[in-house]
């Protein structure tokens, strides 16, 4: 699907001039003349074919992307809770609501616009999914200005990207995606549709990578400064071979322009992705079946972890892959075959991307020592993956500023000391603390004995479980004398 390029690039023009002189030393190189800044003209013509304006009639319910009436790009996806208006009129850290809903036209039929660009020569067009999602009809609108019918083949909301085809041609321009991560610093060009004024190009630099914006498991964004607006998204990122290191997926504005800061989804993505919605239309993924958290500092001195990286299981969900291999509250996942995991969300794009049914090794830190478990993947259905939050924070007794007492399932969290440790911690009322250090407790003497063999080990901090509503977490709690 992506192999090969329907361009060639000319041999000079794209490559900027060295910031560092080869005679510096590696250790400390010192900058040689100003670097020129590279012209984009050359590039921009081998590739602004394959680029496309994506025209959709969707469904009046349903919010379509819109680069002219400024509505919410995102609802429907995991990005439209950064986007939400206010009741007092200001929008999430992401901005303000893309203005106001046009209201449906005839048959409650809206209009959206958004980019998109090809992959293949017989037609097969990358976009987003919140450009399509809910779409009745598409229409592509090429640099040449021919208008062409297109058809939606697949989505996935969980990464927000979309295939769609045009039938009957074999002759149509196309860009391939790239196999390297673009680095940070490195010049790029970023095309598409903005406002719906047809095709446009911006430059900029890449700012940063594996960029976290909460709204989901698999976030993994690139960061870059290019002016993005609205109907850019399910546009291409070009580095200065011609290749597609990203797809413009969402900006980060105050009053819904940009102000420099946008974010793509990683070529790497597309990649896995895209051939999948080619062949099924869908998106299968590896499903482990756990709750997990972050591993903190304190948390991996209380385990006697050496640094804090991983994911703690707070725990397998019943029958699930992860509960068929005995995998436990309390184990740290720190690696999947040969992959080392550093948090949560490694763990998620990891387990994902291996599929169902996959036979995999998970190395876990249990019980101060490290372990290996050997089992099958199941299959990610479509509900997302639970996962405990880091500021989800609980502990227990009068050092800490808590008040506990013995409940049904464990020792409750009866008061807090909004001064106190516990209250730093993001403890609440109505807590229940179930297990220190592996055991059952039950009463305050056994956690305050849960910490006293923790301290006579030489830890900080005693790690205990806790039972919030639905959910379980863990939290290393600082040891009291």
């Amino acid at each position: 699907l992506i192999a090969g390029a329907s361009f060639a690039l000319p041999p000079q023009g794209f490559a900027a001039t060295p910031l560092f002189s080869p005679q510096a030393s590696a250790g400390a190189r010192a900058p040689a003349t100003p670097a020129a800044i590279p012209g984009f003209a050359d590039l921009v013509a081998a590739v602004k074919p394959a680029v496309v304006s994506v025209r959709v009639k969707a469904k009046a319910e349903q919010a379509a992307f819109d680069g002219a009436t400024g509505d919410n790009p995102f609802e429907g996806t995991p990005l439209e809770k950064f986007f939400q208006q206010r009741p007092d009129g200001e929008g999430s850290p992401f901005g303000k609501r893309f203005g106001q809903r046009r209201p449906g036209g005839p048959g409650g039929v809206r209009m959206g616009q958004g980019s998109g660009f090809f992959v293949s020569a017989d037609g097969y067009i990358v976009t987003t999914n919140h450009v399509v999602d809910k779409a009745t009809t598409v229409e592509i609108v090429m640099d040449s200005g021919e208008t062409l019918k297109a058809k939606v083949v697949g989505t996935d909301a969980k990464t927000d990207l979309a295939l769609l085809k045009v039938d009957g041609r074999a002759d149509l321009p196309f860009v391939k995606l790239s196999t390297e991560q673009p680095r940070i610093g490195e010049w790029v060009v970023a095309m598409g549709n903005p406002f719906g004024l047809g095709g446009s190009v911006t430059a900029g630099i890449v700012s940063a990578q594996g960029r976290d914006l909460g709204s989901g498991p698999y976030d993994d964004y690139i960061q870059i400064d290019a002016p993005v607006n609205r109907g850019n998204s399910g546009g291409p990122t070009f580095n200065l071979k011609g290749e597609v290191v990203g797809v413009n997926t969402a900006i980060y504005s105050p009053s819904g322009g940009s102000v420099g800061i946008a974010f793509d989804i990683p070529a790497s993505t597309v990649a896995s992705v895209i051939p999948q919605l080619q062949q099924g239309g869908k998106v299968a993924r590896g499903w482990l079946g756990v709750q997990i958290q972050p591993v903190t500092a304190q948390i991996a001195e209380s385990l006697g972890l050496k640094e804090a990286a991983g994911a703690l299981i707070a725990e397998p969900q019943p029958g699930s892959p992860a509960a068929k291999a005995g995998l436990k509250a309390g184990d740290v996942v720190t690696g999947v075959d040969a992959i080392q995991i550093k948090d949560p969300r490694a763990l998620a794009r990891t387990i994902a991307a291996l599929g169902p049914d996959k036979s995999v090794t998970l190395h876990l830190w249990r019980d101060g020592k490290a372990q290996s478990v050997p089992m099958t993947l199941g299959r990610l259905a479509d509900q997302p993956m639970r996962k405990a939050s880091a500021e989800d924070r609980g502990g227990g007794l009068d050092g800490l500023g808590l008040s506990v007492q013995p409940g049904k399932q464990g020792l409750a969290v009866v008061g807090v000391d909004p001064e106190g440790k516990a209250a730093e911690l993001g403890v609440r009322e109505g807590d229940v603390i179930v297990k220190a250090g592996g055991k059952p407790v039950a009463s305050a003497d056994d956690l305050a004995a849960a910490m006293a063999q923790a301290q006579a080990a030489g830890r900080k901090s005693t790690l205990v479980l806790i039972k919030r509503e639905a959910a379980d977490l863990f939290v290393a709690l600082p040891n009291i004398g």
